[in-house]
């Protein structure tokens, strides 16, 4: 740890709360060694290592290493489809936050606001003039414009 986050670990109380290694066997076939899932006590210390293991290689006893969070491809799937909902409430200072697995939350007068899908924040914004100019570009659909440069050119003939 040291060795990668000389700056971190001064930082940090890091706090380990559990340590497994997958698969709990060995198998001599495999060419890389075993995953080791690290649980910590802390979010905002899993969050600061990850963001700092993004922007550099990292090495154990000279052999280079990565490390990521560990979540399934549905998941990862339901979390990016937030991204640029995400993008926009963080420009507006709305403080947004992507809860387990995929729902988000934000801060709107005050109150903590969490919606578990697209259809709820919809209709919960349906109230909420402010929030409809914030979240119009990305949450609701611009019509398709297929086919009306057709029908405009046919018209001109």
């Amino acid at each position: 740890m040291a060795e990668n986050f000389p700056n971190l670990v001064r930082e940090m109380d890091l706090q380990v709360t559990e340590a497994n290694r997958s698969p709990n066997f060995i198998n001599a076939r495999r060419p890389t060694p075993r995953h080791i899932v690290v649980k910590l006590a802390k979010v905002n210390d899993k969050e600061k290592i990850l963001r700092t293991a993004r922007q550099k290689k990292l090495t154990y006893k000279g052999t280079p290493i990565r490390l990521s969070a560990d979540f399934s491809a549905e998941t990862l799937q339901a979390r990016r489809e937030w991204n640029n909902i995400f993008k926009n409430l963080k420009d507006k200072n709305l403080q947004p936050r992507i809860l387990y697995p995929a729902k988000i939350s934000f801060k709107y007068d005050g109150e903590i606001k969490i919606s578990p899908d697209k259809q709820k924040l919809t209709e919960f914004i349906a109230t909420k003039p402010p929030l409809q100019e914030i979240l119009r570009k990305t949450l609701i659909p611009e019509k398709s414009k297929k086919g009306k440069g057709l029908q405009n050119q046919e018209q001109r003939r």
